[in-house]
């Protein structure tokens, strides 16, 4: 007997409403891992579900690669494809065990001098690679890379040696920043949200939300969205919001912004949801197939958000 899918319920969204509309638009687009993860976090799906979908990215060595994140093709693993599958382990409660303890030494292997991670290893080279994706011979440690890597162990209590040296890099790193831009922001926020020193990382938090005001990277009033400054490179109207850096109530950056900042926010997120059910993709699109297999990847993130909120239920 064929293995059947997850059953609607009697909780199940109403016809219409948007989470439906998302539903259908994750049916019709996404690759087999987002449905799993739409069923996992809407429909009451299995968590083993989501773990055998994400089998199918997972390299010999440990880590991940086979385009996990869309931007970067081919079959190398590679750092942020890793960063992605702890996310996806982290959100069904798998982030533990063999698994995380291979993903380690994957980590260990591919790490610079200082014991940090690289965004993308020279192995890439010969594979489609965005072309605001660098790839170059010796590439430099990034908070961008490792911050999240080292929040999500911390968050499950995954202790490792290669996190000692990874977490003092990340220290660093974040109490050094002084000109920044919102992805990097984002990435500091996931390690101090999980950092084990929580006073440290409460001050961290504090001096990072005064840099992300004075530099305005967070689009206070999505109706004046020309007031902000899209940062260099980024595509154009790539902003970032209030809801981008803190995604949850509980994040250290729900401190950065008044209630009234943050309705705004999620009013606007609210109101992105398109045609097809779908989110849009902000960041620059470089071709049809990584578009697409992104924006499922960006629905299932905003409806999380949104619930994270309280904005609906489901």
């Amino acid at each position: 007997m064929a293995e059947s899918g997850p059953t609607r319920s009697p909780a199940a969204p109403p016809t219409r409403s948007p989470l439906f509309r998302a539903e259908q638009f994750v049916w019709l687009t996404a690759r087999v891992l987002e449905q799993r993860l739409f069923a996992y976090h809407f429909l009451h799906g299995a968590p083993d579900a989501v773990e055998a979908a994400l089998d199918a990215y997972r390299d010999e060595d440990g880590g991940y690669g086979h385009a996990l994140e869309p931007d970067l093709r081919g079959p190398v693993s590679q750092p942020l494809h890793t960063a992605h599958a702890l996310r996806v382990l982290d959100a069904i409660g798998r982030c533990a065990g063999q698994r995380v303890e291979r993903v380690c030494r994957y980590l260990t292997a591919v790490s610079t001098p200082d014991g940090a991670l690289p965004a993308v290893r020279p192995g890439r080279r010969g594979y489609p690679t965005a072309p605001f994706v660098p790839v170059v011979d010796d590439p430099p440690s990034e908070l961008l890379a490792t911050g999240p890597v080292v929040g999500l162990l911390h968050r499950n209590e995954v202790w490792h040696a290669w996190l000692f040296r990874a977490t003092d890099f990340c220290w660093r790193a974040v109490e050094s920043l002084e000109k920044s831009h919102p992805y990097e922001v984002e990435a500091a926020v996931a390690f101090l949200d999980a950092a084990p020193d929580r006073p440290r990382a409460e001050a961290a938090a504090d001096r990072l939300g005064r840099l992300v005001r004075e530099q305005r990277l967070a689009a206070l009033d999505p109706d004046d969205l020309g007031a902000y400054p899209v940062a260099p490179g980024y595509a154009p109207g790539e902003h970032h919001f209030p809801h981008d850096f803190a995604r949850s109530p509980a994040s250290l950056a729900r401190a950065w912004f008044t209630d009234g900042e943050m309705a705004r926010s999620l009013d606007h997120l609210a109101t992105e949801q398109q045609e097809d059910g779908g989110w849009p993709v902000r960041w620059r699109q470089w071709a049809a197939a990584p578009t697409l297999e992104a924006r499922p990847m960006v629905t299932i993130e905003a409806l999380r958000t949104l619930r994270a909120y309280g904005r609906f239920v489901g």
